[in-house]
């Protein structure tokens, strides 16, 4: 059990278009276990394989205690109309932001066995399908903001500590 450290904005891995997992081995099994190590602390919603340094599609969840993974996922639909959702992101320490999402979103990928898996939901689930899917490709919450409030965003990131 491995809780793995997470990258911050900056780390070219973040802005990077994951690969898929092309096949399921020891390696990718690990990453699973340390994806959900590392969700599983509290105030985590998901983890993206590259915010702990790996290049490759695959995310882990935890939304309302439901915790599990996907490896391979795309984002397939999408609905409603996009409304500004309060949104963080551990890769992005300590900033807050609305950002435009859909109200629901469907995710289709698979597990460790190689069977389909499919995410569906509203709400936090939506918001976390769509941030986690964007993160693969190699798009951090930031980018999704208004031009206004990104250049804000970007000045409390170069004001930060951890920048």
């Amino acid at each position: 059990m491995t809780v793995r450290a997470i990258r911050l904005f900056g780390d070219p891995v973040l802005r990077a278009v994951a690969s898929p997992v092309e096949q399921i081995d020891d390696g990718v099994r690990a990453l699973v276990q340390d994806l959900l190590d590392t969700v599983e602390l509290p105030g985590r919603a998901g983890v993206a394989a590259p915010q702990i340094g790996v290049g490759v599609r695959a995310f882990s969840y935890n939304i309302d205690g439901d915790i599990g993974y996907v490896l391979n996922p795309e984002l397939v639909e999408v609905s409603g109309e996009p409304q500004p959702t309060g949104e963080g992101c551990l890769s992005v320490p300590g900033l807050w932001h609305d950002t435009p999402r859909y109200p629901h979103a469907k995710v289709i990928g698979m597990d460790l066995d190689g069977n389909e898996v499919v995410l569906e939901g509203d709400g936090l689930l939506a918001q976390a399908l769509q941030h986690e899917t964007d993160h693969l490709d190699g798009m951090v919450y930031l980018q999704r903001l208004d031009p206004e409030t990104r250049r804000v965003a970007m000045r409390q990131v170069r004001e930060s500590d951890w920048f």
